[in-house]
């Protein structure tokens, strides 16, 4: 690749909100590779996906929705098969959705730094430099993995393992592990860790919502979006989705509840070299605390153009950034489920083809 490259998009990330973009403006006859350009640092497709731990299956805890135009392959997240790993199924299906509507996706690219070049924008990644006039950030939060600080952390003498690092419940066989986190990563981890690590405890910084349905209702889920629209929108730092959702209970997350598993204590007071300690003295062993504490938007790669407001976070409406309107963030915020990434996809790649 030339280090001089052209083009009109750069769309950085291949997960779902970037094919997304990528397939509306192929809609629009714009070409990829040419007019448009994909980067995605990953080995193959599948965006964050691939890389989650092998155990996880699709459901309605985890799920996927089609991408746009998806049915003209044939195939759909509704009737997969389940009894595989969802990292591979995902992965499977985006590669044959990148094939099919020509993406040319080009990978392993890593983007380092967008920077202002006059009126355009510049690309710098791991072959060389791309200059274009608009950037649709679309790298979600995998990269971004986030763990909260607790006084004694850095003497803790056992494995501090954060969700992106999870491979398998084997990794903890007859240890003692303590999982944090009120979200659903760490009730599936605790459900798969439960015949397998030799002592296990919960905790969580807030208590847990059981919501008594099966499924995330409209209604929880609707305001959970709109929480995370507000804070896009002010420039603030985004919400916890689970803290506006709740978490539904499933009948294997309820029977996980009954016979006591299930049952989240209240945030340790410290970490000791051995294990948690609590403000009231008592005291929990661990060879490895799991932290499922989440992830944060990985925006570091835009840094350059200072877009990141006082109160924490970037001014973001429509998929669109405020502070500079050549950068498009999708999959930012209310657009951060597989079904807003994709309706997001739309309304981006429409704004895109108004400012040519």
């Amino acid at each position: 690749m030339s280090s001089d490259q052209i083009v009109k998009v750069v769309v950085i990330g291949a997960g779902q909100a970037g094919l997304s973009v990528a397939y509306y403006l192929r809609r629009f006859e714009l070409e990829a590779g040419s007019d448009f350009v994909v980067f995605d640092r990953g080995p193959g497709p599948g965006g964050a996906w691939q890389h989650r731990w092998e155990s996880l299956r699709l459901g309605t805890a985890h799920k996927v929705n089609d991408l746009p135009g998806m049915s003209e392959l044939g195939l759909s997240f509704e009737t997969a098969d389940r009894a595989w790993p969802a990292k591979e199924i995902v992965a499977a299906y985006y590669g044959s959705y990148e094939q099919h509507f020509q993406l040319r996706v080009q990978r392993p690219v890593a983007v380092t730094a967008v920077e202002n070049r006059g009126a355009d924008l510049l690309v710098r990644h791991s072959r060389g430099e791309t200059i274009t006039q608009i950037v649709v950030n679309a790298t979600g939060t995998w990269g971004a993995p986030f763990v909260p600080y607790y006084p004694g952390m850095n003497t803790f003498e056992g494995r501090h393992v954060h969700t992106a690092d999870y491979v398998s419940a084997q990794q903890f066989r007859g240890q003692n592990v303590v999982v944090v986190g009120g979200g659903t990563s760490a009730i599936g981890f605790m459900l798969e860790l439960e015949d397998v690590a030799a002592q296990l405890t919960w905790v969580s910084r807030r208590p847990i919502d059981w919501l008594d349905t099966q499924e995330l209702d409209v209604e929880g889920a609707s305001a959970a979006v709109a929480m995370q629209d507000e804070a896009a929108r002010s420039g603030r730092a985004l919400p916890s989705i689970v803290s506006g959702t709740g978490v539904p209970k499933s009948r294997r997350i309820a029977a996980g509840i009954a016979r006591g598993l299930l049952v989240a204590r209240p945030m340790f007071d410290r970490i000791e070299p051995d294990g948690v300690r609590w403000s009231d003295g008592t005291f929990a062993p661990a060879d490895a605390i799991v932290w499922a504490t989440g992830f944060r938007p990985e925006l570091r790669q835009l840094s350059p153009l200072k877009l990141r407001e006082k109160a924490g976070g970037l001014t973001v409406a429509a998929g669109a950034s405020w502070t500079d309107p050549r950068v498009f963030l999708a999959g930012y915020g209310p657009q951060a489920s597989t079904i807003g990434a994709s309706r997001a996809g739309r309304m981006i790649a429409r704004q895109i083809m108004a400012m040519m």
